[in-house]
């Protein structure tokens, strides 16, 4: 399970998207996020990895490292643009999303992310942007 004292202030995964899916992290920082998703529980009607998950996972990954960096200046991240193409096909297994920055400004943080499968074949590429907004009274 994910360790809440690696989130940013305020980031709580309980009762969350990311513990519904299943999505553990098991590292955080500005400069690299990890984490797993369980392929079950998260397909689409064929059997496959749905690529709304990946791009919960993505989307879940970059917005995690941009809120830590945010945090840098007072700031919180909020996601502004995600896209993802999707490369091969998962039915089983796990999958690990890796997300590093592309740009780290005070305006705006930008992450690529790669998701992988078991055999450490890319799965998923996508691209988050996120905006860094005065964060709002009493967080």
């Amino acid at each position: 399970m994910t360790d809440n004292n690696t989130l940013p202030p305020g980031m709580d995964i309980e009762g969350s998207l990311l513990q519904l899916m299943g999505i553990v992290i098991s590292e955080a920082a500005p400069e690299r996020v990890v984490a797993t998703m369980p392929v079950k529980g998260n397909t689409q009607p064929y059997g496959l990895l749905h690529g709304g998950a990946s791009c919960v996972l993505a989307e879940s990954l970059g917005s995690v490292g941009a809120a830590l960096h945010a945090s840098a200046y007072g700031k919180v991240a909020v996601g502004v643009d995600i896209n993802a193409t999707h490369h091969r096909a998962v039915r089983d297994g796990v999958v690990t999303g890796v997300a590093t920055p592309i740009y780290l400004g005070r305006t705006t943080a930008t992450y690529e992310v790669v998701i992988t499968d078991d055999r450490d074949k890319r799965v998923c590429t996508a691209r988050i942007t996120c905006q860094l907004i005065q964060a709002p009274a009493g967080s």
